[in-house]
This record gives C-alpha cells, sequence and structure tokens, in this order.
C-alpha cells in the first residue's frame, strides 16, 4: 500500500486492516445456524485510501476479501481468520516499477467476545503484506469495543454502532513495517459510529469515523501530528433474493469523504480532501 507519488513507494510501508471485514459473534436467525460461518465480498474502487494515507487512485482497484468464522461457548465469542487483498491495475499495480496487480495481501485473525449485553470486544493481528513487494510487511495487534444497540435503539428502526478501535505497530524498525514509514513505531486510535437504518427493504449507514495518532503514527519529517483524518460515508447493502443453500447475497456500494490532516495530506500529494466510491458484490453463509 503506498501513494501514487512513485518516489515514495520505497520510502513509506503501509496498511490495510480498516478494510476487513468486521467480526460478529451472533448470527441472523436466518442465516446458517452452524458453529461455522463463511463470508466474502469482491469490491471495485476509484482510490484506495488507508487511515487516511493515500495508497493509490490512478486506475481500477478490486478487494477480494474472505472471512471464516467459528462461534465458540455458545454465541459468548467467536474466532474468525481471514483475507483482505487488494489488486492494483495503476501505479502501483500494473502500471507501477513491477508490472504485477497483486499489490496486497493481509491476513488476519480475531477473537471476538461478548463483554456485556450487546458489547463486543475483539482482538485482532493482522499481518499486512505485498505480493509485489511495494512495502515491507506490517504487523499490528488491535482492539476494538463496540456496541450493537439494534435492539435497545432509542428509536425504532434507527441503531447508531459506536466502537473505539486501538491498534499498536508491531516489529517495526526506521522506515520499516510502519503505516507512515517513520523512525518509530505507531499506535493509532479510531472513533466512529455507523448510524442508520434497519428496518428499511434494503441497508443503509452513514459511517463517521476519526483517526487519531496517539504515539507516532502521523509521522512527517520527524514529528508526529495528532490528527490523521475525519470520514464521512454513506453504504448501501440490496440483498439479492432470499436466503438459499447458497447462503445470502448482496450488492453494495457508497461513497466516502475524507478530510485530511497534515500527514495525510502530504501523501495525498497536498490534497486536504478526498473522494472515494466503491461497489462491489457480498454474500454470507
Amino acid at each position: 500500500m503506498r501513494t501514487v507519488v512513485v518516489a515514495l513507494l520505497a520510502c513509506f510501508a503501509s496498511t490495510a486492516a480498516a478494510q476487513t471485514p468486521a467480526p460478529q459473534t451472533q448470527v441472523p436467525s436466518d442465516l446458517n445456524r452452524g458453529n461455522i460461518t463463511l463470508a466474502g465480498s469482491f469490491d471495485f474502487a476509484n482510490a484506495y485510501m488507508f487511515r487516511g494515507l493515500r495508497q493509490d487512485d490512478t486506475r481500477l482497484i478490486m478487494w477480494p476479501s474472505t472471512d471464516v468464522g467459528i462461534r465458540l461457548f455458545s454465541d459468548s465469542a467467536a474466532l474468525h481468520v481471514g483475507t483482505w487483498n487488494s489488486l492494483n491495475t495503476g501505479v502501483t499495480g500494473l502500471d507501477g516499477p513491477t508490472g504485477r496487480l497483486w499489490y496486497e495481501s493481509d491476513f488476519y485473525a480475531t477473537l471476538a467476545f461478548n463483554v456485556a449485553d450487546n458489547v463486543n470486544l475483539g482482538t485482532t493481528y493482522t499481518a499486512y503484506t505485498s505480493p509485489n513487494s511495494s512495502f515491507s510487511t506490517v504487523k499490528e495487534l488491535s482492539f476494538k469495543v463496540a456496541a450493537d444497540d439494534s435492539v435497545s435503539a432509542p428509536v425504532a428502526g434507527v441503531v447508531l454502532h459506536p466502537y473505539a478501535l486501538l491498534a499498536f505497530e508491531l516489529d517495526t524498525a526506521p522506515g520499516l513495517g510502519q503505516a507512515d514509514g517513520g523512525l518509530n513505531g505507531g499506535t493509532y486510535l479510531e472513533i466512529g459510529a455507523a448510524p442508520g437504518f434497519q428496518d428499511a427493504p434494503f441497508a443503509i449507514t452513514f459511517p463517521i469515523k476519526v483517526g487519531l495518532s496517539l504515539h507516532d503514527y502521523y509521522e512527517l519529517a520527524g514529528v508526529d501530528h495528532t490528527f490523521g483524518f475525519l470520514s464521512l460515508g454513506a453504504v448501501a447493502s440490496v440483498p439479492l433474493g432470499h436466503t438459499t443453500g447458497y447462503g445470502t447475497w448482496n450488492v453494495h456500494g457508497g461513497f466516502e469523504f475524507l478530510s485530511l490532516g497534515d500527514t495525510p495530506e502530504a501523501f495525498n500529494a497536498g490534497e486536504q480532501n478526498k473522494l472515494v466510491g466503491s461497489v462491489g458484490i457480498g454474500f454470507s453463509y
């Protein structure tokens, strides 16, 4: 994952955890009730931004992903393993120095618990790798607390889904294994919510999140900048028919508007704002 400026490819190492599916410990009653679940998606986007840091926006970008979940202890916990990938046709892929499409391949493992009524805690280890050698491998340990207010929402049919994510970069060296390619491994904090409507014929949410550096996550010229980005978006998902023996399928799409801090602005060639659009197909079983 890198900025569009090819010269920066050799200088910065970057990551993509934000793109991995959100593990769930509970499954709707009309889905597979076994202890093993499977989900996947294939998306197309006009740009790839990771936590505000631009990776590519020069041509078509594709994001295939899969997630396997194993429910534990009568739905009170779950183990998820999965992969998220970025196939880039622009300057970090087919048009880049290596001429290879497969820019990024991430592996993650998550252990998620129901710690209270409708409150989940997930611990995730992620390794972000680059099959076309555009960046050094990034390793990260993160903790996410999320609330599911689908049942207790104050307004019928309206949900908020607030969450907080804390991530630590591991096994770093100066310029290696870091999102910003700085001197020190960083600590990242993300706070957000996904308000939306759950009783509509199709699911629609309006995600909002802010990314912050608690320590050396958004370094620029040796200086750490606390504010990373503010993101506002809209996402809609339309089911394709009903649940069948082949799972539940959907078509989804949306857009994200980002207002960038100093370090992400530098990665974005000096532009403070970015608009990202995506569309794709997904399934769960």
